[in-house]
């Protein structure tokens, strides 16, 4: 691959030249974050306090891009600690009046229940960690080889932290004063892999997930330099050639010195604002204080002990409700690869009460949902309705089928159609 010059200001940021006698710098915050495609540009401003002006982006050795990605895959750093901004805006759409994405489904009971102060309060880390696929969140993180880590999201008058200390792995929910605690699966004790739940959050794990689709069907490029935290960086970009895609592009910031991902964007084909925006706001490579990762259950906590899969077990403290855990998708199925894939499997029990294969019109309340929210479409699998976002497409068909992707809705409806 042809080695490519770093550029300065392609990225719409202002000239060097312009803000050398201000008091504060402007510099690109890129985001990270999820395991569905990356891409495109975002801005936020971080400030350099009272220093002075920023002399503009680095100035540093020209870097192809085949090497800032080997730079990134043989980074041996396991020692980190910061802070890491995270904004997500999939451009979900409304509920009618009254209704919220946590009502239950017809028939079903309200929540998820696991031990919170609210009843049907899901304060698993699975279902806490969702809360990161909207907003703007603030994480904590640290990390010392692959046997510590910490991740905490923080709140206005709470915090939630999971803490990874040997094969020993525990959420804390303040708000609720709940305790969940689970143990490592057997043969990642001493490995290079995170539990689950401390996995898909930070910029490391969103880039190598979005590397992992790199091939000949993705134009790879290094596009500049830029500062993340007070650190160099260079910027690689990420741009599918499928059109089918809803993805744009993906900037990823790597260090210059350690290969570590830095920010991480993801775009969206039709423009705007990006999707996932995440950022290391302050990064330090040295090692975290030990008692970073100490955990002891606070005097009156509720604590669960989780099993293996992630299902609530049984509570030390008496609590409303049963962890519901994570859906089951044993039977997905993944058409196509890479950008374009969709994922296909059967919606559990059908789409809506009543819907069935008679169609959402004789669906009742379920059916003028399902209208209110998503577009009717039809094809040789019958109808259904396509619910976007400004990057995922999901097609629900009448007969209880889901096909989801970061593709067009077409894409979806000729799937469905095979």
């Amino acid at each position: 691959m042809a080695r490519i010059e770093p550029t300065h200001g392609t990225d719409g940021a202002p000239d060097a030249g312009e803000g050398t006698r201000r008091a504060h710098g402007r510099r690109k915050a890129v985001r990270y974050a999820v395991p569905v495609a990356v891409a495109g540009v975002a801005a936020a401003s971080i400030g350099i306090g009272t220093a002075l002006a920023s002399s503009g982006d680095p100035d540093l050795p020209k870097i192809s891009a085949q090497d800032l990605i080997a730079k990134m895959a043989e980074s041996d750093t396991q020692q980190l600690s910061g802070t890491v901004k995270v904004t997500t805006d999939l451009g979900l759409p409304s509920l009618p009046s009254g209704l919220s994405l946590g009502d239950a489904p017809a028939g079903g009971k309200a929540g998820h229940g696991s031990a919170g102060k609210e009843a049907g309060a899901d304060t698993s880390p699975q279902a806490k960690l969702t809360e990161l696929a909207s907003g703007t969140h603030t994480l904590r993180v640290a990390a010392d080889g692959p046997d510590k880590q910490r991740l905490s999201i923080v709140e206005r008058a709470a915090e939630y932290s999971v803490i990874r200390n040997g094969d020993q792995v525990w959420a804390y929910d303040s708000k609720s004063n709940t305790v969940h605690r689970s143990t490592a699966p057997k043969g990642m004790h001493g490995g290079k892999e995170a539990p689950q739940e401390l996995r898909g959050a930070s910029p490391q794990e969103l880039a190598k997930k979005t590397l992992a689709a790199v091939d000949d069907s993705t134009s790879v490029t290094v596009d500049g330099t830029v500062k993340v935290a007070g650190r160099d960086a260079y910027q690689l970009v990420l741009k599918p050639k499928a059109a089918e895609t809803t993805v744009g592009a993906v900037r990823i910031a790597v260090d210059a010195k350690n290969g570590v991902p830095l920010k991480f964007t993801l775009s969206p084909k039709n423009g705007g604002k990006a999707v996932v925006d995440a950022a290391f706001t302050k990064v330090g490579f040295g090692k975290p204080a030990a008692d970073t990762f100490d955990f002891k259950p606070p005097k009156g906590a509720k604590v669960i002990e989780d099993k293996a899969d992630g299902k609530a077990g049984k509570e030390h403290k008496a609590g409303p409700g049963k962890d519901a855990g994570a859906p089951d998708l044993s039977g997905m199925n993944v058409l196509g690869k890479g950008w374009t894939s969709i994922a296909e499997l059967k919606a559990p029990g059908g789409v809506g009460s009543g819907a069935g294969a008679k169609g959402a019109k004789d669906a009742g309340p379920a059916g003028a949902l399902l209208d209110s929210l998503g577009s009717k479409v039809s094809g040789s699998f019958g109808s259904g309705h396509v619910f976007s976002t400004r990057l995922v497409n999901v097609l629900v068909t009448d007969d209880g089928k889901v096909y989801a992707g970061a593709v067009t809705k077409d894409a979806l409806i000729k799937a469905a159609s095979k």
